[in-house]
């Protein structure tokens, strides 16, 4: 087979995004080193400014891409203005990425609370005690809460800050895109149209 021959090829096929998001996110849980499933999440301001974070996928499906976090948080301050948002998938040992954009949505309070119920005792107390992108006066204080929610929650179970929720973003658009040789990268773009997806070749 020619290198032209093979560059003819779209190795993107068409067809569901979600299931082309599971099959590379498979892949990519057994080639990368680490944190296969941490993304970049982009939120704005209603006016306009940007901001970027990673975070960490922790679940997805048909109903779109979840992630956990404080909603007292920039990021969760920003959402609650501003719903829109994308995520960026960057998986270097496979040279390949997902680009994502949709409106987030919270996730329920069952689900909230299922999700904490599974973290680590440790990650339970540390989401108690920080108030996270606030400003902290010294490492002294955020150990000094820490320590107080230990002794709070002793001889019980951590129960889940009312503040600390999921979100999940229910997609509108996903870019994927592969390294090819010479630079001829290969990007298709799937688009939500009432009823399904419709998808399209880019220029690299």
């Amino acid at each position: 087979m020619t290198l032209d021959t093979e560059l003819a090829r779209d190795a993107i096929p068409d067809g569901d995004p979600m299931a082309l998001f599971g099959a590379w996110f498979a892949e990519a849980r057994l080639a990368e080193p680490n944190d296969a499933n941490a993304m970049a999440l982009g939120c704005a301001t209603p006016g306009g400014i940007p901001s970027l974070r990673m975070v960490l996928l922790k679940g997805h499906g048909p109903e779109g891409f979840t992630f956990f976090t404080n909603a007292h948080s920039r990021k969760g301050s920003e959402i609650a203005a501003n719903p829109e948002a994308a995520l960026l998938f960057h998986w270097k040992s496979l040279r390949r990425q997902i680009r994502i954009e949709g409106q987030l949505t919270e996730v329920d309070v069952a689900t909230a609370d299922a999700y904490f119920a599974s973290r680590s005792r440790e990650s339970q107390l540390s989401a108690v005690a920080s108030d996270q992108s606030a400003p902290l006066a010294s490492r002294v204080d955020l150990l000094s809460r820490h320590t107080e929610a230990e002794r709070r929650f002793a001889d019980r179970a951590v129960e889940r800050p009312r503040h600390w929720t999921g979100f999940t973003l229910v997609p509108s658009a996903l870019e994927f895109w592969l390294d090819r040789p010479h630079r001829l990268h290969e990007r298709r773009l799937f688009t939500k149209m009432e009823g399904g997806w419709t998808s399209t070749l880019l220029y690299p």
